[in-house]
């Protein structure tokens, strides 16, 4: 069952959601709400989705991020992104740990602010703590693109849009940055826009 993304404005994206009582996990309740936002994110498509893009105020996420998302790309971008696929996981009331902030500036999405697309920087490396589906507690290291997605989806955990993190000089409609910026870098971007 695909389920509505709430949109940029709805106070459940700018609240902190509730963590999910390690009994419950295993629910019917939380296992169709895995499946069904599984479905959404699949759909839209995205790389991943939060509990509360949905309307649900839970410490709940699911991830993937897809060969044939990646085949799409230029190698050079793949490699400048470190980028590389990651199979379907959920996140369950997860602690995020950077070890060393080392910021990469990237363009990011959101399925929750959509139609744009803005440079956001993140850490390179982290770790997030937390419960899998199964009720299991489970240590994800991550670099690249993949820590960039697991540092954007425990943001909505708490109530945080790229937007908070973006430098606004950046923020482009997906349309210009498919037309403008896709194939580039963001030193490419900074040099266009500030004329250097």
């Amino acid at each position: 069952m695909k389920l509505k993304i709430w949109q940029a404005g709805e106070p459940v994206l700018r609240q902190k959601a509730r963590p999910v009582a390690v009994e419950e996990i295993t629910t019917p309740t939380i296992q169709a709400l895995v499946e069904a936002m599984a479905e959404t994110m699949r759909d839209a498509p995205g790389v991943g989705l939060a509990a509360p893009q949905v309307g649900v105020p839970l410490q709940l996420a699911v991830i993937e991020d897809l060969p044939e998302y990646i085949d799409r790309m230029p190698a050079d971008q793949v490699k400048r992104l470190e980028r590389v696929p990651v199979p379907f996981h959920v996140i369950i009331n997860p602690k995020l740990i950077i070890d060393e902030w080392e910021p990469v500036e990237s363009f990011e999405g959101c399925l929750s602010v959509a139609g744009y697309s803005a440079i956001v920087p993140r850490a390179r490396k982290v770790r997030a703590e937390c419960w899998n589906e199964k009720a299991e507690a489970i240590t994800i290291e991550a670099h690249g693109w993949y820590a960039r997605i697991l540092q954007h989806e425990i943001d909505h955990l708490h109530g945080f849009l790229y937007v908070d993190r973006m430098k606004s000089r950046s923020l482009t409609t997906l349309d210009n940055y498919l037309r403008n910026w896709k194939d580039r870098t963001p030193e490419q971007f900074w040099a266009a826009v500030d004329g250097d």
